[in-house]
């Protein structure tokens, strides 16, 4: 989901697109889709970025990935209408695959860039025997347009010095998000086509547009939602699908954010428990967590965070950003979730400075990089439909009993999301967007026991209507498993090879959760 992107990268392109080409072309009913095939996409090659991401060649994708653009109507309702452009990046696979069916990555978000991050699956070895097709998806980094929000990145970045559940931070976030929405259309850019459905259909195009016949395809974390819609409403030639951190169509993750993060701060409690030295140095965590957030709800404290230039960054810890930091660093994979319980204990007894940090990097987001536009017009479509604040407070009060109302108030990852969805006004998908995906083709489940974002048990949503799928559970992983594991790279890759046959979990057996650090330095 939208969280775990905190590691990520920096700036944006802007569209070539001309502006007075894109009037608005008519309504488009959020959610919907067009047939894939049939639709006058076309795909054809460029160079691909270079540099990748400015400042960071880590980030380039090599000098034998093979670039271009998918060209797709904006509105799938008016094909005649503006058109706009998806970067495509393909990388070859190291050796002889032997035929290997081609892997379409789908990223996750909404809005993180497929192409900034290829280099990680890349270096994981995704590509090992077979083609990887990375797609960028409407409205993100290097498509055009662009959906990417400055005034919202703006805002986080002053904000993280501010008590963020003040009335006066709220207003701030509210005009951030006012001023991105009406720059965008003026711009002449219809948010209501940048959804799920709508990108759906392109994945669909791109399969024929490229020539392809039968491909497997991978999503993760959202990109399992889009992964899921294309297998229910764009099944041919997909001979695979799998699911990594997995977002069920049919379920709304509004309403699952903060159900979800209490699961993961179990997973931490009890895996502190089950060890001795945790355990001894903090025999308490659970209460010791729920106290620190109760004191920083009532009393925020703040704390100078250098910055690693000789200046120092003031950093507002409350209740609201205590509990959210706590939820990503357990997700974020078995390094940062090895250190949640002393940062816990730090913060907890005044010592607030590595918490701090922490808080900002994952607060403050990379310039340019995540499509917020197009996080808001794929996702309040579906997650604010047939849900409703009070209903959601009622489900985290629930699984979070000790925690108080200002900071169940907010959500986890993008605190004010119903606001955020209100002035972003690109309305509700229809119910059979949100309908149960119903398949045969083989599906691989992979999760991770820490991961409280897309916790395993959203599974159990899917699991009725694929007859054909099989699910492995990573000890001590979080969010997006294949690129933290080499045993959930080689489950996958054994997957893809045959993918009816039962994958082999020997080195599932051998994984054990993160031995929690007890000191820092």
């Amino acid at each position: 989901m939208v969280a775990v992107a905190v590691a990520s990268l920096i700036t944006g392109c802007t569209s070539t697109s001309n502006t007075a080409e894109r009037a608005s072309s008519g309504t488009v009913s959020p959610g919907s889709s067009a047939t894939g095939s049939g639709s006058p996409a076309t795909f054809a090659e460029a160079p691909c970025p270079q540099p990748n991401y400015p400042g960071d060649p880590s980030l380039d994708l090599g000098p034998t990935v093979v670039c271009g653009y998918l060209i797709v109507p904006e509105d799938r309702r008016d094909p005649t209408g503006p058109t706009i452009r998806l970067a495509v990046a393909r990388a070859p696979a190291v050796s002889d695959g032997g035929g290997a069916h081609p892997l379409v990555y789908l990223q996750g978000g909404p809005g993180e860039s497929a192409l900034l991050l290829a280099s990680r699956s890349l270096e994981a070895g995704i590509n090992a025997d077979r083609e990887v097709i990375y797609v960028e998806q409407r409205g993100n980094y290097h498509s055009e347009p662009n959906l990417v929000c400055p005034e919202v990145e703006a805002f986080l970045t002053a904000s993280v010095s501010e008590h963020f559940s003040d009335p006066a931070v709220e207003a701030q976030s509210a005009a951030a998000t006012t001023a991105c929405r009406d720059r965008l259309t003026a711009d002449g850019i219809d948010l209501t086509s940048y959804t799920t459905g709508q990108n759906a259909a392109d994945v669909a195009d791109l399969r024929v547009a490229m020539g392809i016949d039968e491909w497997d395809v991978y999503g993760t974390s959202y990109g399992t939602d889009l992964a899921l819609r294309v297998l229910r409403d764009h099944p041919e030639g997909i001979r695979s699908v799998v699911l990594d951190s997995a977002v069920p169509p049919n379920l709304n993750p509004m309403a699952e954010f903060w159900p979800g993060f209490a699961e993961g701060y179990q997973a931490l409690f009890d895996g502190c428990a089950a060890q001795p030295a945790c355990t001894a140095a903090f025999p308490d965590l659970a209460r010791e967590f729920a106290d620190t957030v109760n004191r920083l709800a009532a009393s925020p404290i703040t704390v100078a965070v250098p910055d690693g230039a000789g200046a120092t960054t003031e950093v507002n810890i409350d209740g609201y950003r205590f509990a959210n930091l706590v939820g990503i660093l357990v997700a974020s994979g078995p390094a940062t979730a090895a250190l949640a319980p002393v940062l816990i204990h730090q913060i907890a007894n005044g010592d607030a400075v590595a918490g701090g940090a922490a808080l900002a990097s994952t607060a403050i987001p990379r310039p340019g990089v995540n499509a917020d536009g197009f996080t808001w017009s794929a996702s309040c479509p579906d997650w604010t439909a047939g849900t409703n604040r009070e209903d959601v407070l009622a489900k985290a009060q629930a699984a979070l009993p000790e925690l108080p109302e200002a900071v169940l108030r907010l959500q986890p990852q993008l605190a004010r999301y119903f606001d955020d969805c209100a002035i972003w006004d690109v309305g509700e998908s229809p119910a059979s967007a949100r309908a149960p995906v119903l398949s045969d083709v083989p599906v691989l489940l992979l999760g991770g026991t820490f991961d409280g974002v897309t916790p395993i048990s959203w599974q159990d949503a899917l699991r009725p209507g694929l007859t054909d799928a099989q699910s492995v559970a990573f000890p001590g992983l979080g969010h997006t498993v294949v690129d933290q594991s080499p045993c959930a790279m080689s489950v996958m890759q054994a997957f893809l090879a045959t993918p009816g046959a039962p994958v082999d979990q020997a080195c599932v057996a051998q994984m054990a959760i993160p031995s929690f650090a007890t000191t820092l330095g």
